[in-house]
């Protein structure tokens, strides 16, 4: 890659966005052109800056009136659609191997946990790893990625449709449809072929089956931010 490496930064804690500034404007092939505590508004900005990778928190609010997580799993390659030499590097408190398998699937670069403090020391490299083409994981998420383990039984489609109504809860399977770009007769297919899967009757007892078994994000993380001290 020539020039320098644009970087955007969707994060919702203030200590860690400056840890990232830090790490990365030690570097003068890199600069951060966005960033933000809020997914919608990421989006206007990636329009803006045209950034190269994103560092994606996954438990950041949709925007300020809707606290609910954003939906990662249909954000990552809705966004991958629309600005397709963008790298999407995920870094995050959750380690569940569910969540990270469907965020690898949805198109992320890698995947990297917070508490994994010798490589955010070493992050600088891995935004160019992934800027290049390269795949990273931290240790812990990659080894939790390639255990055996019994699947949930959800098609990528139906963890995306389920993600949306986590994040948009007021919004009917119509606004969902039109969202998404397909029809309402589809949306309504794939929550109760969800809900079968799971063994529920409603969109709130789907969510929360999916939250448990790691698929969705959860409603709240805590997050450990001395690293960045």
């Amino acid at each position: 890659m020539s020039g320098k490496i644009r970087i955007a930064i969707l994060e919702d804690h203030q200590s860690i966005i400056d840890g990232y500034l830090y790490r990365v404007g030690q570097h003068p092939d890199m600069e951060v052109v966005a960033t933000s505590s809020y997914a919608e508004e990421m989006e206007r900005l990636l329009i803006q800056t045209s950034a190269d990778v994103i560092l994606l928190d996954v438990n950041v609010p949709a925007s300020p009136d809707n606290p609910n997580p954003y939906p990662i799993l249909h954000t990552i390659p809705h966004w991958l659609q629309i600005f397709p030499d963008l790298s999407v590097l995920v870094i995050s408190m959750y380690n569940r191997r569910a969540l990270i398998k469907a965020v690898m699937d949805a198109g992320a670069s890698g995947y990297v946990l917070k508490d994994d403090q010798a490589t955010i020391r070493e992050l600088a490299g891995v935004i160019r790893s992934v800027a290049n083409g390269g795949i990273y994981f931290s240790q812990q998420a990659y080894q939790l990625l390639v255990q055996p383990t019994e699947k949930p039984g959800l098609t990528t489609r139906q963890i995306e449709v389920l993600s949306l109504c986590a994040a948009y809860p007021e919004k009917t399977s119509v606004e969902l449809a039109k969202h998404l770009g397909i029809a309402n007769s589809t949306v309504r297919n794939l929550l109760s072929s969800a809900y079968v899967r799971l063994g529920v009757r409603t969109r709130i007892a789907a969510i929360t089956k999916a939250q448990e078994l790691g698929l969705l994000t959860p409603p709240d993380t805590d997050v450990d931010m001395s690293q960045f001290d």
